[in-house]
């Protein structure tokens, strides 16, 4: 496939394209609908605060702390391989938690779903550089981007809309349920749609005896997994006191520790999980700063507007999930939009999309300014936050383009791990920010105050992700002069 058109898609790429996205889109669903179903959910099990607190938590840890060895498990041992036993881990999960009758259950459930999403995510990544190239891989991102919008903002609307339907106790577990019949058709598509090449690892070699084995670098898988979690934990069970914030610095040396072992391991002739080699391309580790910076903020505004309109203004679940509905939309747009023309305008397209999203937080801080001073509707906000929502399907997927554009193919689902585990801590670190940021303020000065200083909080930080593309982008044009070729992206 690697010498297909890159300007036209064909079927198979397209069969490649339907069995990856939809499980994709289920797993980041399954983070952004269990907001609105918690209630209903804590009062059907009984659960406590705290034990409510984990299905969130579980699963977004599980998530993380598995992406990149997943990814690089994937590159080993064929990524079609890991992504159907990822699907399968999770359709368990999912179904485990919307059968669940106590809080103990469910938990272990989300964390098993967590386990199947990180699973499951690198192989897609992969094998869109595998399979994809030129034009043809940015319109893939873009409809990846696609997914990404639409999960963030159809997930409330969908949670609330089932409860609305089926009642309290089987509208929030039929929120997991719905999850096992897609999952399951999805493992007999992925059986007969992906290609061969798909059930095959690419980092395998020979021994001294002619026997093919994969160097899979479990110290690294260790020495990652437990600083990912000591780094992601603290800010996802944030109930136990400012003790647990000591786990951050202990992570970041053990994220250190691997590193150095990484490139110990690369040394003495080994196939370390991550090629650090990578880091010392400008396009890897500009575009990896860039989206993990971005997702500090971006994935904080729900969380915050969901807040006021249903704490600060009264508005029933539903109706605050309504809300996030233009942003998925134009977010979703946009993606594919820009999946088309990325190779073409490059990392400038990039850098406008983040001033867009930028501009869409402003605008809804004002707007909530003009509502509290002034009446004007608050319904607005589908306006500002649509805007919200173009430059994030401007920025994410066309950098995604961008970052992973130099990777080889044999690290290809481990780099993807590295930015997606990039988001994830990102956005555990974020929303841990703007909420404290948010019930520090309310008391003080009420709802209208909070949500304008989390919006200023999370404007502070696109404005960081700004500037990573735009010294990329300078540096970039810098090198095209350099080399004597015209100053592009």
């Amino acid at each position: 496939m690697g010498n297909t058109s890159e300007t036209t898609m064909t079927a198979e790429q397209r069969k490649i394209l339907a069995v990856m996205l939809v499980p994709m889109f289920m797993s980041l669903l399954s983070v952004s609908i269990v907001n609105v179903i918690l209630p209903d959910m804590q009062r059907s099990i009984g659960a406590s605060n705290s034990a409510i607190q984990w299905v969130l938590s579980g699963y977004t840890l599980a998530f993380g702390v598995l992406l990149v060895a997943a990814g690089r498990a994937g590159d080993l041992f064929g990524r079609g391989r890991l992504f159907v036993i990822g699907v399968s881990v999770f359709a368990l999960g999912s179904l485990i938690s919307g059968l669940s009758p106590d809080p103990l259950v469910l938990n272990i459930a989300r964390v098993v779903m967590g386990l199947g999403s990180g699973l499951l995510s690198p192989q897609g990544v992969g094998m869109l550089q595998q399979y994809f190239h030129g034009k043809v891989r940015g319109r893939a991102f873009g409809m990846f981007g696609t997914i990404v919008g639409v999960s963030v903002g159809i997930g409330p609307v969908l949670g609330g809309g089932l409860i609305a339907v089926l009642g309290e106790e089987w509208g929030w577990r039929s929120a997991f349920l719905i999850n096992v019949p897609i999952a399951l058709a999805a493992i007999i598509l992925g059986r007969f749609w992906l290609p061969k090449s798909a059930w095959v690892g690419t980092g395998t070699e020979s021994d001294s005896h002619g026997r093919r084995r994969a160097d899979f670098d479990p110290v690294g898988l260790v020495l990652l997994g437990v600083g990912t979690l000591l780094v992601m934990l603290p800010f996802l069970e944030r109930s136990a006191g400012a003790w647990i914030y000591a786990l951050v610095p202990v992570g970041v040396a053990v994220v250190w520790l691997w590193v150095r072992w990484e490139n110990r391991y690369s040394r003495r002739g080994g196939s370390p999980m991550v090629d650090m080699q990578l880091f010392k391309t400008r396009s890897f580790a500009y575009g990896a700063s860039l989206t993990s910076m971005y997702f500090v903020g971006m994935p904080g505004i729900w969380v915050i507007v969901a807040l006021y309109l249903q704490n600060g203004l009264g508005f029933p679940a539903l109706h605050a999930g309504l809300v996030g509905l233009p942003s998925a939309l134009l977010s979703a747009i946009a993606a594919q939009a820009a999946g088309r023309v990325v190779l073409t305008f490059g990392r400038k397209m990039v850098v406008l999309g983040v001033g867009i999203g930028l501009t869409g937080v402003v605008a809804s801080a004002l707007l909530v300014l003009a509502h509290e001073s002034w009446g004007v509707s608050i319904w607005w906000l589908l306006l500002t936050l649509g805007i919200t929502g173009l430059g994030q399907g401007m920025a994410i997927s066309p950098n995604q383009t961008l970052t992973l554009a130099e990777v080889p193919v044999d690290y290809a689902g481990s780099s993807g791990g590295v930015m997606q585990t990039g988001q994830r801590v990102g956005t555990a670190i974020g929303i841990a920010i703007v909420t404290a940021v948010f019930f520090v303020v309310q008391p003080m000065a009420g709802y209208g105050a909070a949500i304008v200083a989390g919006f200023g909080f999370i404007a502070l930080v696109i404005v960081f992700a700004g500037v990573i593309g735009l010294v990329d982008l300078a540096r970039g044009r810098a090198k095209d002069r350099q080399d004597g070729q015209p100053v592009g992206s």
